[in-house]
């Protein structure tokens, strides 16, 4: 099947302002969910057509022992509300992306972001798996579609995608994906994956119906 998102739909090199288009009249919401320091606010960034709205903040001593940094110990700022950024996909339709904040005092935000949401991309850190599970939960219970991206880290354990779904006791329909949250054709096969996902379903209740 041909990806929902063509392939000049995402640039290499997204311009630092790209103007939404005058005939842009539908607007497609989209989650980006997984734990803290995952890559979230990254991916966002890295595809993102306009500059990104964030709310990161530096962390202070007041998250300490609060937030797990064993693993991020150069992390100096995380995100307290959200991450948006955006994509046009055709003339007529525009991906908006929220990224979720990661720790875990911040999910009861989770909830009003799923709101609309056509669908979400559960970031994975195979470092820390165990992170995930909130989110998919979360997302199963609003029965919001998902794909998987596992953000390869250089340091990370490089379990299969086999494996990972495995531990994560995900259900074969659950499409997964390898991505580098940094580089935008990464990010870029992420959403696609994610896009080609929904359209799969939206088409299979349309057969059915």
């Amino acid at each position: 099947m041909d990806s929902a998102i063509s392939d000049s739909a995402i640039s290499e090199e997204a311009p630092e302002r790209t103007p939404l288009g005058d005939a842009a009249d539908t607007g497609l919401k989209i989650v980006i969910v997984g734990g803290f320091g995952v890559g979230k606010t990254t991916l966002v960034k890295s595809v993102s057509e306009i500059r990104p709205l964030n709310t990161e903040e530096h962390m202070t001593q007041a998250g300490a022992g609060v937030d797990d940094l064993s693993l991020t110990s150069d992390k100096t700022t995380t995100t307290v509300a959200f991450d948006f950024g955006r994509i046009t996909l055709n003339e007529q339709m525009v991906l908006y992306l929220f990224g979720a904040p990661g720790q875990e005092r911040f999910w009861f935000l989770w909830d009003r972001l799923f709101a609309g949401t056509l669908g979400a991309v559960v970031l994975v850190d195979t470092r820390r798996m165990a992170d995930s599970w909130y989110a998919i939960d979360r997302l199963e219970h609003h029965r919001t579609p998902f794909i998987v991206a596992v953000n390869r880290f250089d340091d990370g354990a490089h379990f299969s995608l086999e494996e990972i779904r495995q531990a994560l006791a995900l259900s074969e329909t659950v499409p997964m994906i390898s991505c580098d949250a940094r580089v935008r054709s990464s990010g870029k096969a992420v959403l696609t994956t994610l896009v080609d996902h929904l359209y799969r379903l939206a088409l299979a209740r349309e057969l059915t119906s």
